[in-house]
């Protein structure tokens, strides 16, 4: 039965697809507009991903009006925007040249977005009692992915998929370090007894060991042409393991044996994607990874959460379209938020890597974007962009009131990256 209505589903969105082709509007678009003007931003990206998933490309304007989509006009395109809450205008074919004339003549530019790609998003089956950002935004945003944790990524089910996104894991086989707070707790109880079960059951010795295996399979996929996307403790995390691999960092309330003695002189930065040169934090009772989050989470900077801001970097869209389309945004100023890794030190972060966003006066910078092979990782620190200070145990955010939050569009711009082919441009 299940087979029967996934290939019914499968035959009604090939009829939907021909439908659409048969009754485009001749001479005019759709235009998503994604400025100040936009009710619903968020919304707009699902709606995006719908259009794709229906076969009909959409051209992503960089720069104009905050980054706005443009479809061929077809009546269900309409009827999905309005269902959704969505904004759009509906531009004849001599506005639409004005469009392109004022792109083609400014700091923008058009880029094809072709095919919806396929996400799946790294998270335990088991979900931590805080909330993931991304989850958040994909189920608003109403779009599709799947789950996937250690076992399926070692037996290699990332090759299904384009677009990878870690859930908030510490990746060293710590357990997040929460151990002072929290371990007597039946929740980071549990989290112990479900991840060295699921070590011995997959061969590794501890729980470190499994988690690099993962992270060197995850950096593979990548390699291979994959796009990784983190937040918060998933993205120094990550590098720590890798650099870490031979050298045991964790303590023996950790993994049942001590540490390396000085373990950060051991680290080997040829192995990170993003950063280099930092210090481990040794203590096992300091919430704190290394030295790579600024300010440290074990002892934060006092901050006024209505006087956090950080400024996202104005790239040339002809000419750095990637890091335009992951800049995207209808604001060039973001409120700040906090989390287990809230920045990222500047003087840490490789040379080849490229800051999307920092602080401005300051050495912290808070979304980074770079290549591994033929793929790329994009690296968003702090926890939720909407909870300033997010704590365990508080309740997940709803983003029916956030429809417009700058922070979740810097998430949602890179789920149609992958998707996007820049458009030869005539000479």
């Amino acid at each position: 039965m299940a087979n029967f209505m996934k290939i019914k589903n499968i035959v009604c969105c090939c009829l939907f697809c021909i439908c659409l082709s048969n009754q485009a509007i001749y001479g005019q678009k759709i235009l998503i507009n994604m400025d100040l003007k936009q009710t619903d931003h968020l919304k707009a990206y699902g709606a995006a991903y719908w259009i794709l998933e229906q076969g009909v490309n959409v051209e992503w304007l960089l720069n104009y009006r905050g980054g706005s989509f443009l479809v061929d006009q077809y009546p269900e395109i309409e009827q999905i925007l309005r269902m959704r809450g969505v904004r759009f205008e509906v531009v004849a074919a001599g506005m639409i040249t004005q469009i392109y004339a004022k792109i083609e003549s400014g700091n923008m530019d058009v880029v094809l977005l072709e095919k919806a790609p396929k996400i799946v998003v790294y998270t335990p089956e088991t979900k931590q009692v805080w909330d993931d950002a991304v989850t958040m935004a994909l189920n608003y945003a109403e779009v599709p992915y799947e789950r996937v944790w250690d076992e399926e990524v070692l037996r290699g089910d990332l090759d299904k998929y384009d677009w990878l996104h870690l859930h908030h894991e510490d990746f060293t086989g710590q357990y997040g370090k929460f151990y002072a707070s929290y371990h007597n707790a039946p929740w980071y109880r549990e989290q112990e007894t479900v991840n060295e079960a699921l070590a011995v059951k997959l061969g590794f010795a501890k729980v470190s060991q499994l988690k690099l295996a993962v992270v060197k399979t995850i950096k593979n996929f990548a390699a291979a042409g994959g796009f990784v996307f983190a937040m918060c403790s998933a993205t120094d995390s990550f590098d720590i393991a890798l650099a870490a691999e031979g050298v045991d960092i964790a303590a023996a309330i950790y993994d049942g044996d001590p540490a390396q003695p000085n373990a950060s002189a051991a680290l080997d930065f040829r192995k990170t994607v993003a950063f280099e040169k930092f210090k481990l934090v040794e203590n096992p009772l300091i919430y704190e990874f290394s030295d790579i989050d600024i300010p440290s989470t074990n002892n934060p900077r006092p901050r006024n959460p209505n006087a956090d801001f950080f400024d996202l970097f104005v790239f040339s869209a002809k000419y750095d379209p990637v890091p335009t389309m992951l800049t995207q945004n209808h604001v060039s100023v973001v409120k700040g938020f906090m989390g287990q890794t809230t920045a990222f030190k500047k003087n840490c972060i490789k040379r080849s890597v490229t800051i999307l966003a920092e602080k401005t006066g300051s050495d912290e910078v808070k979304y980074i974007h770079g290549n591994i092979g033929k793929g790329t990782f994009t690296f968003y620190a702090g926890h939720d962009p909407e909870d300033y200070q997010h704590l365990v145990n508080d309740p997940p955010t709803q983003l029916a009131l956030h429809k417009n939050s700058p922070g979740y569009r810097l998430i949602l711009n890179n789920i149609l990256f992958p998707a996007a082919k820049k458009k030869k441009r005539k000479t």
